[in-house]
């Protein structure tokens, strides 16, 4: 069962800032980050720039890695 999420920390254009995530998008997160030879950081940064005003970060997060996964298995 998924625990409750835990707040992450990121450096977004110079600035930390935190993000709060379950274990499993965390570790997603990471793979994926590792998977493309990107820094954490680097994604982090990408996946906020494009994500819209009515979605927060964590949520921006938690929808690039089911559509990344999404994308993977067609």
């Amino acid at each position: 069962m998924t625990k409750r999420p835990k707040k992450r920390s990121l450096t977004l254009k110079g600035h930390r800032t935190s993000v709060s995530l379950e274990d499993e998008f965390w570790h997603a997160f990471l793979a994926i980050s590792k998977e493309l030879d990107r820094p954490i950081n680097a994604l982090a940064a990408e996946i906020d720039a494009e994500r819209q005003l009515d979605c927060g970060l964590a949520g921006a997060i938690r929808l690039y890695v089911l559509k990344y996964y999404q994308s993977k298995a067609t």
